[in-house]
């Protein structure tokens, strides 16, 4: 299976956003992350995900007679292959894959957020705009590259304490 019908269908795509910042999940941590995804359709996706080293098992203990395994995102082995070799067509998939995954993740923020009265965006630090930059491709180059720096910094942050765990979503487009 190619990595981009891997990575980009809507099960697996969540399934390994879960494990974005370095986290380590068991199964039943998925379950409880990804409550509306079927048990039977969570397994098998993570089976697929192993099976292909996008999952790593970094540990497994027993649970009432059965082995429960941890796992851990393959970084190397999840990277989407070379853009360069990817037909027009295939990129209409892959960032169709994405905007939906992208949707549905604010959909579920919507959802939880609305579970007591309209949702608050600005207390709960969710926001979404488009912006014009007028840049040429040496400044936009600089501008990506200190965006990534600021990112990356923020991604080593360990969790724990009053930190929540955020998704950051970026896409760059020539506007015309």
């Amino acid at each position: 299976m190619a990595s981009a019908e891997l990575l980009l269908h809507p099960v697996r795509l969540r399934l390994v956003q879960a494990f974005l910042g370095g986290r380590t999940l068991t199964t039943a941590e998925l379950r409880a992350e990804l409550p509306d995804v079927p048990t039977a359709t969570l397994y098998r996706h993570v089976g697929v995900l192993a099976g292909a080293g996008v999952l790593t098992v970094v540990g497994e203990r027993k649970v009432r007679g059965a082995a429960e395994r941890s796992y851990r995102l393959d970084h190397a082995a999840a990277s989407v292959e070379d853009a360069a070799a990817m037909t027009a067509d295939e990129h209409r998939r892959a960032f169709t894959g994405f905007a939906a995954a992208l949707m549905a993740d604010f959909d579920r923020y919507l959802t939880r957020a609305s579970q007591d009265g309209p949702p608050d965006l600005a207390a709960d630090r969710v926001g979404y705009r488009q912006v014009p930059v007028w840049v040429t491709d040496e400044e936009f180059d600089v501008m990506v590259t200190e965006l990534r720096a600021v990112l990356q910094a923020r991604m080593e942050n360990p969790p724990g304490g009053t930190r929540r765990r955020r998704l950051v979503t970026t896409v760059h487009l020539p506007a015309g």
